[in-house]
């Protein structure tokens, strides 16, 4: 008969100050101490020890078979996420429904993503070419980037509480340094262009200041994406 672990047996053996490192997986406890990739209790630097990931490994860039690797220690002898840092009525309604856990954030970040990118197209089009239409769709897809990068940025944030427990880290940290400068860039050019709604031109220094900050927001977002995708796909660290 397979010896049953609670979630508190479970925490205790976090990998860290020598304690074997244990981790849950559909209602498996698997001993992962002999991982190098689990040295310290932390893997990928993203994922901690001594927890259920059940809902994490739906995201993982490989599948259940790397767990056939190491010994099984044991059941979960009840089968809940340990989520102290979430309010009760939360953690059972992710435990319902965890498309809400990770889903939001990938289904709405591709907007802003795309649209920033496109003003800074648009706007080196336009810079080229001085066709007018290039600056408008420029503008337009400004507005829409405006529109669309608040509500990324907030369920970043959710998700960032949810999945990581608001834990400092640097993917993190460079990505919400990054948006935030998106957002406050885009809205200072859309601010520019309602007081001056006439297409820069020319080599002045408006019209040098206002493609320059145009053309940042396009490199600051790529950023932004690369950091999430590593994330979401991190890279195998031999």
């Amino acid at each position: 008969m397979e010896k049953e672990i609670n979630e508190e047996e479970l925490a205790s053996n976090d990998g860290k100050g020598g304690r074997p490192t244990y981790i849950s997986h559909g209602g498996r406890v698997i001993d992962v101490s002999n991982s190098p990739l689990w040295a310290g209790g932390i893997h990928m630097g993203r994922h901690a020890a001594g927890k259920d990931l059940t809902t994490d490994i739906e995201s993982a860039p490989h599948g259940t078979e790397v767990f056939d690797r190491y010994p099984q220690a044991g059941r979960l002898s009840r089968r809940a996420v340990i989520e102290t840092h979430l309010p009760a009525t939360l953690s059972r309604f992710l435990a319902l429904y965890p498309f809400f856990r990770r889903h939001p954030h990938p289904a709405t970040v591709h907007f802003p993503i795309v649209l920033t990118l496109c003003t800074s197209f648009f706007s080196i089009l336009y810079a080229a070419t001085g066709n007018s239409s290039f600056d408008q769709s420029a503008w337009y897809c400004l507005i829409g980037a405006l529109i669309f990068t608040p509500v990324a940025i907030v369920t970043g944030l959710l998700t960032w509480w949810v999945n990581y427990a608001a834990r400092s880290m640097f993917p993190i940290t460079v990505k919400q340094m990054l948006s935030i400068f998106v957002f406050v860039a885009l809205l200072v050019l859309l601010v520019w262009r309602l007081i001056i709604p006439t297409p820069p031109t020319g080599l002045s220094i408006g019209a040098v200041l206002y493609f320059a900050l145009a053309l940042a927001v396009g490199p600051a977002v790529l950023v932004v994406s690369y950091y999430g995708g590593a994330l979401t796909f991190p890279l195998e660290k031999k």
